[in-house]
């Protein structure tokens, strides 16, 4: 009885986890604090990429031992992905190491393999298609736990490679493939099949999706957990950079389309124009640390190192406690971004 007033006394969310990388890193440290607060409980998680692997880690370890089981089962996971970059060659470049630069910019195997993934496949590169990434899933969660989790709904997205569409994977049908699928990216690796058809990132048609929460979900509240960000000042200059920002504006472009229809919705049902009792007006809210994040460069991504890693996980757990202070009031009542704001170009974030 008392575990029910509990849940009955926090407030309800859905996580909206985007792929990053390493920079999932900062995600993990987001999952830590809303566990650890204890006000919240999160009904739903729609992950891509590095979300998708937070999501099911998550799920595996709630089902484990509640949330202490789930932030457990996260600090393993991140732990298991650091020692397996140990054997990559790519790493910091000495300079970079004492300047203390978490970017790869300047690495000569960075930029070797960088160089080489553009002009060569990964069925040339990569013809016995090793990814040590599945492994490591395979072995860190347990899937049929994953499949039986009653306490939150998952949600994992990929790019069917025929159609260009976007394919959504539930909870009770998840593996361990359909996890890689969502993190496949095209110049890396070998396309993942399932069921016979090819799939690709979930990042190029949904990072993250949001449509599965309208009505896989009770909570009406959307927390985006954003790594790539929708704004960035200058222009790029270098191949690189120009290549990165390319890839940014693909991964938010369906994110964007998704929080349009939201407001959209929204103002609809405040003019009286939608029956609110088949529609339903979700409030959206956003954690980010673009601030932190975009100086680190887009190469940082392919970073695995402990330190680098533990230096994320804390800018995202600071980063929530000073949101849930901002926010949690609002959560339930109303949004706590302003969408078309967003779109105008002039800021998202309002209160009070």
């Amino acid at each position: 009885m008392a575990s029910v007033a509990k849940d009955k006394a926090r407030k309800s969310i859905n996580l909206a986890l985007q792929g990053g990388g390493a920079h999932g890193a900062f995600t993990w440290g987001v999952l830590d604090k809303l566990l650890e607060d204890g006000r919240i409980r999160i009904d739903a998680i729609s992950g891509t990429s590095a979300g998708a692997m937070n999501a099911v880690v998550v799920a595996d370890g709630i089902m484990r031992h509640d949330e202490d089981g789930a932030r457990e089962a996260l600090q393993v996971f991140w732990r298991a992905v650091s020692d397996a970059a140990r054997i990559n060659p790519i790493t910091r470049s000495p300079i970079d190491v004492f300047m203390g630069n978490w970017s790869l910019d300047h690495s000569p195997s960075y930029i070797f393999f960088d160089l080489l993934h553009r002009l060569t496949s990964p069925y040339e590169l990569n013809p016995l298609n090793y990814n040590p990434l599945l492994k490591l899933i395979e072995e860190r969660v347990d899937f049929e736990r994953v499949r039986s989790c009653d306490a939150i709904k998952v949600f994992v997205s990929a790019t069917n490679v025929e159609t260009g569409r976007i394919r959504v994977f539930k909870k009770d049908e998840l593996t361990a493939d359909m996890v890689m699928a969502s993190a496949c990216l095209p110049f890396v690796f070998q396309a993942v099949e399932i069921d016979g058809i090819p799939y690709w990132d979930g990042g190029y048609m949904g990072n993250p999706v949001l449509f599965p929460f309208f009505e896989g979900s009770t909570s009406s509240d959307i927390v985006i957990v954003q790594i790539n960000p929708v704004e960035k000042k200058g222009t790029p200059k270098t191949a690189r950079e120009i290549l990165n920002r390319v890839n940014e504006i693909t991964f938010n472009g369906s994110l964007l389309k998704e929080l349009r229809a939201i407001d959209f919705v929204r103002r609809l049902l405040q003019e009286g124009k939608l029956d609110p009792d088949e529609y339903k007006q979700m409030k959206v809210h956003i954690i980010e640390a673009q601030d932190r994040l975009d100086p680190l460069g887009a190469s940082s991504k392919f970073n695995a190192e402990w330190a680098f890693l533990k230096h994320l996980f804390e800018i995202g757990r600071e980063r929530t406690a000073e949101w849930l202070d901002r926010c949690h009031a609002d959560l339930g009542n109303r949004s706590t971004i302003d969408i078309r704001a967003m779109f105008q170009g002039l800021g998202a974030e309002h209160h009070g």
